[in-house]
């Protein structure tokens, strides 16, 4: 490996955090390996109009490759990837993910490590436990390396039952230059707020825990951001919907209403140790926030000091009446000290270097790419 290692990550979006909620973890990790003397070059396809809703312009921290989204796009950018020392192919591109996730590894090097990287560890594992004959189950002992958002020893060892060479929770964290506390916005003032686009496995959840205490509390105003909650008619009168959130606006939403809440997917409930990106947002931004209780959480921030976990909405109920603008303001400064000191991109991306420089290799499989599938 080069002095300067060069990293090839095909990813979702760098440059747009539309339907994609993975954007500011990319962002964090780039900037954070970037900063150690990596280069990144980072392939996403021009996809689900991602590249009209951008928010952030091609960063001097990394070099962004935008690609057509069809046969010869995605051809062009393996091609152009192939002298990278690392080739990562993270989940959820939402286009020729199956493609790609067979051939990066096919055409690495013997000098050249293939990764990749698990951006929703708990929905990919259930997947693959579902379907014997999903193709993943047969590429994922062909990476030198997984490594997964979160997950835990869970995902840890599902992933080895799979036949991973070894996987590594790599988990979201603060880029502080990004999230830092800011004057509150009185578009997103209100009682609670919650951020995030309207999913399948995590509309039951939002209802449990959001737009329940929303029809209880009719006096408290509630803030909603994210896509898809505007086809929804049956929010609550004292919702107060902001539809898309730019990342410019997130430590905004985070610092107007007096607290914020997270909640978590179906599936990374049910696997925990999955604090999603929002969790250290809000903490960054000095909110107090509240979180729906998963397992491992007070490994990131001390339940009643630093966070307010809560396991139902009956608790969202009693808990939000009672809580004054004294206690969440303490609540949310401890947050940010505690991320401040142990939870920053800069400490993950040097536990990535470490993993890299300690990774089991694969025997190298060739440098062919195969025909890209109709």
């Amino acid at each position: 490996m080069s002095a300067c290692p060069t990293i090839a990550m095909f990813g979702s979006s760098l440059v747009s955090a539309y339907w994609n909620g993975a954007a500011t973890y990319y962002r964090g990790i780039v900037r954070a390996l970037h900063e150690r003397g990596y280069t990144v070059t980072f392939y996403e396809p021009d996809a689900y109009d991602r590249q009209k809703h951008r928010d952030l312009p091609d960063p001097a921290w990394a070099n962004v490759r935008v690609f057509p989204a069809n046969d010869a796009g995605v051809a062009w950018a393996l091609e152009d990837a192939r002298e990278a020392d690392i080739l990562i192919k993270a989940s959820g591109l939402g286009v020729y993910d199956e493609f790609l996730e067979r051939e990066l590894p096919l055409m690495r090097r013997v000098d050249q490590v293939a990764v990749f990287w698990d951006v929703d560890a708990p929905a990919t594992l259930e997947r693959m436990e579902r379907d014997p004959a999903d193709p993943f189950r047969r590429q994922v002992r062909l990476y030198d390396l997984v490594l997964t958002y979160g997950g835990g020893l869970p995902v840890v060892q599902a992933y080895r039952r799979f036949g991973a060479r070894r996987c590594v929770p790599i988990y979201n964290a603060l880029d502080p230059t990004t999230h830092y506390p800011v004057t509150p916005d009185p578009r997103f003032a209100g009682a609670l707020g919650f951020l995030g686009n309207r999913l399948p496995d995590r509309e039951a959840r939002v209802a449990e825990f959001f737009l329940g205490p929303a029809w209880r509390l009719p006096d408290c105003r509630f803030v909603l951001g994210g896509n898809g909650w505007e086809r929804n008619a049956n929010l609550p009168h004292n919702v107060h919907h902001v539809g898309h959130v730019y990342t410019r606006d997130h430590n905004a939403f985070n610092c107007s209403p007096r607290a914020v809440i997270n909640i978590n997917r179906d599936s990374m409930a049910r696997f925990g140790y999955s604090p999603p990106t929002r969790v250290f947002e809000a903490a960054g931004a000095g909110a107090c926030l509240i979180c729906d209780t998963w397992q491992g959480i007070g490994e990131f921030l001390e339940p009643g000091a630093e966070v307010l976990p809560v396991a139902s909405g009956e608790e969202v109920i009693a808990l939000l009446p009672a809580l004054d603008e004294v206690r969440a303001r303490k609540i949310g400064a401890a947050a940010r000290r505690r991320v401040l000191a142990q939870h920053t991109y800069r400490h993950r991306a040097a536990q990535l270097e470490r993993v890299l420089e300690l990774r089991p290799r694969a025997a190298p499989l060739g440098s062919h790419v195969g025909a890209v599938p109709h």
